[in-house]
């Protein structure tokens, strides 16, 4: 039976850097968590961070830099090394990680300006696990991701 590692914002926990949740409601995500599926997961918590905690985004220099300038890469890049050990001890070869997040964006991060403002990139989660043979897919791609899971499967 196949895991799947899934942000915890996504399953409603409130990790957020601002305290709150991301919560998805999603017949997929439902029948997954049923079937006892779902490994929850927040990098950034699990590398230490507390919640809430001040926004952070990759910066130009590829740091993580909250908007006071304190750079947190270290508590990302050690999240990040947690995931990977979690899908590598469960055989996890696919995730849904929060889209925007520095830590789990699959396709678009914010700039590091914090301005607001997205580019096209990878949050350092996303891209360790990606790097390592584990597909990542954002909350918007369920329906691919579970396309692809049956396909293989």
């Amino acid at each position: 039976m196949f895991k799947v590692l899934v942000s915890s914002c996504l399953l409603g926990e409130p990790v957020r850097y601002d305290g709150k949740s991301k919560g998805v409601s999603h017949q997929i995500l439902d029948k997954w968590q049923s079937q006892g599926r779902i490994v929850s997961f927040c990098p950034e918590v699990a590398g230490g961070l507390p919640t809430p905690r001040p926004a952070a985004e990759i910066s130009h220099s590829g740091r993580v830099l909250t908007i006071d300038s304190i750079d947190v890469t270290d508590a990302f890049l050690l999240g990040a090394q947690k995931a990977l050990s979690l899908c590598l001890k469960n055989k996890i070869k696919f995730a849904i990680l929060k889209e925007g997040s520095p830590s789990c964006g699959r396709n678009e991060i914010y700039d590091g300006s914090h301005q607001n403002r997205k580019i096209s990139g990878m949050g350092l989660t996303a891209e360790l696990l990606e790097r390592n043979g584990i597909k990542v897919f954002s909350e918007f791609q369920i329906e691919v991701m579970d396309l692809i899971v049956n396909k293989s499967s």
